[in-house]
């Protein structure tokens, strides 16, 4: 994908993205790194390939003494957030519908995919709100509309209330100066994709390109033909965080090539 030159328009913000090492908020963290932003990234674990010009603090935000170490680390070492991005999520339930699914599968879910960025915002807003300015970015999923019942109930309900709160956020903080808007991507190919599909052509004995397609099927299609690729959704989050996305504010995003078939 072409790389642009964005003229350093993040240049003096601080940005913090969760779940940065890897697939979507790798590129969502290099995406604003390129903008001239202060990039932190957060994990359990560290990046395989370190990038020198990311600051990494490992954290289990699944937990609420790893947000908390989070929030007290960056505001201690880098003293502001302008920019806070939470995409990790999730989904580690296994399938076979609502009656395979315990209590401990809800709350773990719910704990990584709604709760953690919940607990992020509220330490991070205080400061934002007293500098008057700040953007808050909550990485969703299409489930949230278009459900997969049999293998991830628990992800798609996390995220259907982490849209709801995004935007009830929203309407009590952007008029104190601090945007709030949801991005839902649709099936993205990372690097944990890819191995899927491996997984699938090998057991079903089929090309790669054969089990990329039963999964678009299995999704009711993808009218674009495809997945979307990391930078795709980090080029769309490089604008909402930018001064030229400053009007957009309780707004959900969609990208995913057009999976969902209803308005």
């Amino acid at each position: 994908m072409e790389q642009f030159n964005f003229n350093n328009e993040l240049s003096g913000k601080t940005a913090l993205v969760t779940g940065g090492t890897k697939g979507a908020g790798k590129a969502i963290a290099e995406r604003l790194l390129s903008a001239g932003a202060k990039v932190i990234v957060t994990a359990r674990n560290a990046p395989e390939t370190a990038n020198n010009n990311l600051h990494f603090i490992s954290a289990d935000l699944s937990k609420p003494e790893g947000t908390q170490k989070v929030i007290s680390d960056v505001l201690q070492q880098f003293g502001k957030l302008d920019i806070l991005v939470n995409n990790m999520g999730g989904s580690e339930t296994k399938g076979g519908g609502y009656s395979v699914l315990s209590d401990i599968d809800w709350e773990e879910t719910l704990q990584t995919n709604l709760l953690a960025p919940v607990r992020l915002d509220r330490g991070f807003l205080p400061q934002m709100i007293e500098q008057k300015s700040g953007v808050i970015i909550h990485i969703a999923s299409i489930q949230a509309k278009l459900p997969l019942y049999d293998s991830t109930l628990p992800y798609a309900a996390a995220k259907a209330a982490l849209v709801n709160y995004s935007k009830s956020l929203s309407n009590e903080v952007s008029p104190k100066g601090v945007r709030v808007l949801t991005v839902s991507p649709g099936w993205i190919m990372t690097s944990s994709s890819e191995k899927m599909m491996e997984r699938i052509a090998e057991s079903s004995n089929i090309t790669i390109e054969e089990a990329k397609q039963s999964v678009m099927d299995a999704l009711g299609g993808i009218p674009i033909g495809r997945p979307a690729q990391p930078k795709e959704i980090a080029e769309l989050v490089g604008f909402l965080v930018s001064p030229r996305a400053n009007y957009l504010t309780g707004t959900e995003f969609i990208i995913d090539g057009g999976t969902i078939p209803t308005i």
